[in-house]
């Protein structure tokens, strides 16, 4: 669904599994600052909401969005244990294409770690055609995609681990 039919920091905390128990990563790019700190804000302040503790969040900013695979790759082999990684960026359509290929590597990057380590590595780039856009999914009039990839996060990490519990056996 378009986000600009739905507030993106609108969801059920209800059912939102507990995170007292997660590790997560967060990867914050430093390009456009306004807009990705205002989505790690939201991200973060979710993430304790849920009751990550503020000790069990690592976090890193890499220069730009194309450099969020491999910043979530570093911190996922500095800290094995994560649960789930966080990569959060915004990458406004400009005047060239540059913003396609970017977008594109950054999914396909995020996709393959996803899939190689069986860890949820999330996605939580803005991809507007301006400014304005950005600013309204990064705490205005659409909500916040860092509360957005927040919730995946720790949805994604609980399934996860609900998964890989290692069933009882009979016999052995």
């Amino acid at each position: 669904m378009a986000s600009s039919l739905q507030n993106l920091s609108e969801y059920n905390p209800g059912n939102i599994p507990a995170g007292d128990a997660m590790l997560i990563g967060v990867v914050v790019s430093a390009w456009n600052p306004a807009i990705t700190h205002a989505l790690y804000d939201g991200c973060l302040s979710t993430l304790l909401q849920h009751g990550v503790k503020e000790e069990n969040i690592f976090t890193i900013q890499v220069p730009g969005s194309f450099e969020l695979p491999v910043g979530a790759r570093m911190l996922s082999h500095k800290h094995s244990q994560l649960d789930a990684v966080i990569c959060l960026g915004c990458v406004i359509k400009g005047e060239t294409k540059h913003d396609e290929y970017i977008n594109s590597s950054v999914a396909s990057g995020l996709t393959s770690l996803s899939i190689a380590y069986n860890k949820p590595f999330v996605f939580g780039v803005l991809t507007p055609d301006n400014e304005q856009q950005a600013m309204d999914r990064a705490g205005g009039k659409y909500g916040n995609k860092g509360v957005e990839a927040a919730v995946t996060a720790l949805r994604m990490a609980a399934l996860r681990k609900e998964l890989t519990k290692e069933k009882g056996r009979i016999g052995f």
